[in-house]
């Protein structure tokens, strides 16, 4: 049998480690998770005081959250998994664990949350934990988007075989493409922008974040 070139079994190593090293950090975030309810309730209590979670207090991200609260109580109520997909949740037989990586000013993650937790609701085999970015850096640290400390970031653990199966975010895949196509046109994301991708987000109606989700435990 034919040795790999010492370059490339370097590089296999080098994975290996890098990937337990991520498993050892998302096991230990686990036990410090809360549960959505408790998410829910954390950010419409800061909310109702004029703060937000994370270690920016501005203005800005103050009234963010104020809306984010909204449109989370908005979506928590509206948002409805079709009946064939929850059979298939249903069904699910791997124990899974979502941990989620967020901030209550964050507008991705207010469509994104009551999305995920509906699926987490619906199958009995999965838990859902929510950590805020800000106060776990060692952790987002570890699932950087293209070495950003982008949210939401929901890594999909399989608890039995102790196994990172998946991570999601910070967008679903079609708002990616458009904030790639924009940025790549206009150089950086504008105000109006953003609002017409939360134009989008509310077209959609969760459907392509639910895709991506499902395509991740194979079960599109």
């Amino acid at each position: 049998m034919a040795r790999l070139p010492y370059v490339l079994l370097k590089k296999i190593i080098f994975m290996e480690v890098l990937e337990r090293n991520r498993l050892e950090i998302v096991q230990k975030y686990i036990s410090k998770g809360m549960d959505y309810l408790k998410y829910r309730e954390l950010v419409h209590q800061l909310a109702e005081i004029g703060k937000t979670t994370g270690d920016e207090q501005s203005e800005a991200r103050i009234d963010f959250t104020k809306l984010n609260d909204r449109r989370m109580t908005r979506w928590d109520k509206t948002f409805k998994i079709p009946e064939d997909i929850q059979q298939k949740l249903q069904a699910l037989d791997k124990e899974l664990m979502f941990l989620v990586i967020t901030e209550g000013w964050c507008g991705d993650a207010a469509a994104s949350l009551p999305v995920v937790n509906k699926i987490a609701e619906i199958s009995p085999n999965i838990s859902l934990k929510v950590v805020l970015r800000d106060e776990n850096p060692e952790l987002i640290d570890a699932f950087l988007t293209n070495g950003a400390r982008s949210i939401p970031k929901v890594i999909i653990l399989d608890t039995a075989n102790n196994e990172i199966i998946g991570e999601w975010g910070p967008r679903p895949s079609i708002a990616t493409q458009m904030v790639a196509d924009f940025k790549e046109e206009h150089g950086k994301l504008t105000a109006e922008f953003k609002q017409e991708l939360q134009v989008w987000y509310n077209k959609n109606k969760g459907q392509n974040i639910l895709e991506d989700i499902l395509g991740l435990l194979a079960l599109e």
